[in-house]
């Protein structure tokens, strides 16, 4: 019978087997293959460890009551890889004392970075204009012709308007990448953040719908809830310029998709930069068949050090919580 009391369900960057040996702890299952765990395998390994205390999971490992009732009544922390817990159920956690813990600082930089990358290559339509350059060459008529006065003229960004949708870590270092595009900034959050509307920021908070009226670029940063689930839905895409472009690097479902799709196509607005899907991995083929849609894998964290120190924050949540101490990144 193989006893496992800590279980990691996908692998990851740097070696979170050695720094977890370096802290006593040696009974470790780490998926070998890198590759998700459906549900049923998700619940056949929790349950086959017989008396698992950590499970370090994935943004795509569903933690529910099944799941918690399989792993029993040992199971002291649930360790999230990713800033976001909508995978895991808090209420059900919390029900029965399991803490829940993630890794929110490792992520905001290089997140606010894919977001300006969406938001540029959007603007300059450098989806489009990698699409032609890969003509080059051609003899059948469709090569690259060299550049022309009105080939995939994009948009200015210098001193636009940028709404930033969720006033946390990520929303707050992508508006301070704008500060070198001198634009006019606007937020909206449930309550005031003073260090948005702070010098250098200097941003207005306003209503979700003022802002995505007024805004030339609209970048989403608020967590996926019930209450943002479809925020951004087709009333609220319809507020948006006609020029307006929306960037999305918070979660796939706080747009409703569908919707996103019938407006790029409409042009109701002008296009969108996307790093999260709403039933990823799986990718709504209106997106895939859109020239006005600049897309990426899910690559919000994706550095070798941002990756290297999510890993040690959530091995070290699950340590702190092994050994009863104060768990220092925890949700729940």
């Amino acid at each position: 019978m193989s006893t496992h009391e800590i279980i990691i369900t996908r692998p990851l960057p740097g070696d979170p087997a050695g720094r977890l040996r370096q802290a006593g702890f040696t009974r470790l299952w780490i998926n070998p293959a890198d590759e998700r765990l459906s549900p049923e395998q998700f619940r056949e390994v929790v349950n086959s460890a017989h008396g698992v205390r950590a499970i370090i999971t994935t943004p795509v490992d569903r933690v529910d009551g099944p799941l918690l009732d399989a792993a029993g009544g040992g199971l002291v922390i649930v360790s999230n890889y990713a800033v976001g817990v909508d995978n895991i159920d808090l209420a059900e956690c919390q029900r029965r004392s399991v803490i829940v813990g993630h890794t929110p600082d490792a992520v905001t930089e290089p997140t606010a970075d894919i977001a300006w990358l969406l938001l540029l290559g959007a603007a300059r339509r450098a989806w489009e204009g990698v699409d032609l350059i890969r003509t080059a060459g051609r003899t059948d008529g469709t090569a690259w012709k060299g550049v022309a006065p009105c080939e995939l003229n994009g948009t200015r960004v210098l001193g636009k308007t940028l709404f930033i949708v969720g006033a946390g870590r990520i929303g707050l270092a992508t508006a301070r990448r704008a500060l070198g595009w001198n634009m006019r900034i606007l937020y909206h959050a449930r309550s005031r953040h003073a260090e948005f509307e702070a010098s250098p920021v200097n941003a207005q908070r306003v209503t979700l719908e003022e802002g995505l009226q007024l805004a030339d670029f609209v970048s989403l940063h608020t967590p996926l809830t019930n209450e943002t689930r479809h925020l951004i839905n087709a009333q609220r895409l319809a507020l948006m310029k006609p020029e307006a472009i929306l960037i999305n690097t918070a979660r796939g479902a706080v747009v409703d998709e569908a919707a996103l799709v019938e407006a790029l196509r409409t042009r109701t607005i002008a296009a969108a930069g996307l790093d999260v899907y709403e039933h990823e991995p799986k990718v709504h083929p209106g997106l895939l068949a859109l020239p006005n849609v600049f897309l990426l894998p899910h690559l919000g964290s994706a550095t070798r050090e941002d990756r290297e120190w999510m890993m040690r924050l959530a091995v070290d949540n699950a340590v702190a919580a092994l050994r009863g101490k104060p768990v220092p990144h925890r949700v729940a």
